[in-house]
């Protein structure tokens, strides 16, 4: 009998990818990742931590399969979380939940499932996987968008390795949301009902300011507002050599300076910002909208 341990999150789609798998025979150890401890930066009431670690107790319990929690709250801060710190920094807009896929949930979460003899692990992603097996029997691993293209998730994997994918599961790839919240119901499992989780991968929304200021430290500055008009956006169309240099005049980016607008108002470090960043900028009442620009 085939082990899998399933990341079970305390919602829905992970409970049903743990009920699907043991129906399929398989041997199934359900596991809760604790990612952060700082809860001073999370909107509890839309991250309960502790509630979402319950509701996968009572759902393993359910399902009769051994249950565990582990910390990896360290190597969510050394690999996610920092990473979010320098992309910010940087002014650009960091994409923690694909990195914490390759990083997190498909490397240090397998190496542990692997420690506990698994063979496989699994997640409530919704995508597919197939694999491809060459003449002199080489197998190559794709990965596949989900059944339910409203909820298709393998965006958020596209970084997986071929041998991540050789040791991981999606139960349910091939159902719907409806269907899977159908299942849910017919087992009588808590998370039926329960919403979809918003925010960071396994930490939920947070205050982003203060999230920022942890480690970021305020740089006030101006802001200047750019008009529409302005010549770094006139409309003029040279004469190129060859479709080379054409290319390369349209891919340049303008230069700009302070000298280019007027001020509108100040902020407090343009590292609070990101590249085409439009609300929370502080500055209203312009007819039109405003956008970060590099």
């Amino acid at each position: 009998m085939k082990k899998v341990v399933v990341g079970l999150s305390g919602g829905v789609d992970s409970s049903v990818a743990a009920y699907l798998l043991k129906t399929q025979g398989y041997e199934v150890i359900g596991l809760f990742m604790k990612n952060w401890h700082d809860d001073s930066v999370t909107i509890s009431q839309e991250c309960p931590w502790l509630e979402d670690s319950n509701d996968a107790l009572i759902v393993a319990e359910k399902l009769g399969i051994p249950f565990q929690t582990v910390d990896l709250s360290v190597e969510y801060k050394d690999r996610i979380v920092d990473y979010m710190f320098r992309e910010y920094e940087m002014g650009r807009t960091p994409n923690p939940d694909v990195l914490c896929n390759r990083e997190i949930k498909f490397d240090v979460f397998l190496k542990i499932a692997l420690q506990l003899g698994a063979d496989y692990v699994a997640t409530g992603h919704y995508a597919r996987k197939d694999v491809l097996i060459s003449a002199d029997g080489k197998e190559t691993y794709r990965l596949l968008s989900g059944l339910d293209s409203n909820k298709d998730q393998s965006y958020f994997l596209c970084q997986l390795s071929q041998e991540q994918l050789s040791r991981t599961l999606f139960p349910i790839g091939e159902l719907t949301k409806p269907e899977v919240r159908r299942i849910a119901a017919e087992q009588d499992l808590i998370t039926a009902e329960k919403r979809d989780s918003q925010g960071l991968s396994f930490i939920g929304k947070v205050r982003l300011p203060e999230f920022l200021q942890q480690q970021l430290k305020p740089k006030a500055g101006v802001i200047v507002e750019v008009p529409s008009d302005a010549q770094q956006y006139q409309n003029i169309n040279p004469v190129f050599e060859n479709k080379e240099a054409e290319l390369a005049y349209h891919s340049g980016k303008p230069n700009y300076s302070p000298q280019d607008g007027k001020v509108v108002g100040e902020h407090q470090g343009a590292h609070y910002f990101t590249i085409g960043q439009r609300k929370g900028l502080d500055v209203g009442g312009t007819p039109e909208p405003l956008f970060v620009i590099n």
